[in-house]
């Protein structure tokens, strides 16, 4: 399945649009990686639970977008957009969406 950003890929066309896809995953934080943030907070750098927090719940939501196109005859996902909300204390959602089509094979 080819993923991309842009709205149409060069040197490729569209054959059938197939609608929109979409994939979310919410995940809350754990007591550990609070503490370890915590110091971080305290001596400065990359707050890696959290880091692996949201990278982890990102590719569980592109998985369930990608399920969902390939569930429709699609062979490519275009136009794809993340975004994150908060949906309570110390749970984020994130949401993945895009354009699932049919590209002409060559």
């Amino acid at each position: 399945m080819l993923v991309s950003n842009l709205e149409f890929l060069p040197g490729r066309t569209v054959e059938r649009h197939l609608g929109l896809v979409q994939g979310s995953s919410v995940r809350s934080k754990h007591v550990g990686r609070d503490i370890a943030a915590s110091l971080k907070n305290f001596f400065g750098g990359e707050l890696r639970g959290y880091t692996e927090l949201l990278s982890d719940s990102r590719e569980e939501a592109t998985e369930r977008m990608l399920k969902q196109a390939e569930s429709m005859g699609a062979n490519a996902v275009l136009n794809v957009r993340y975004s994150t909300s908060s949906i309570a204390a110390g749970a984020a959602e994130i949401f993945v969406y895009g354009t699932a089509v049919e590209l002409q094979v060559e």
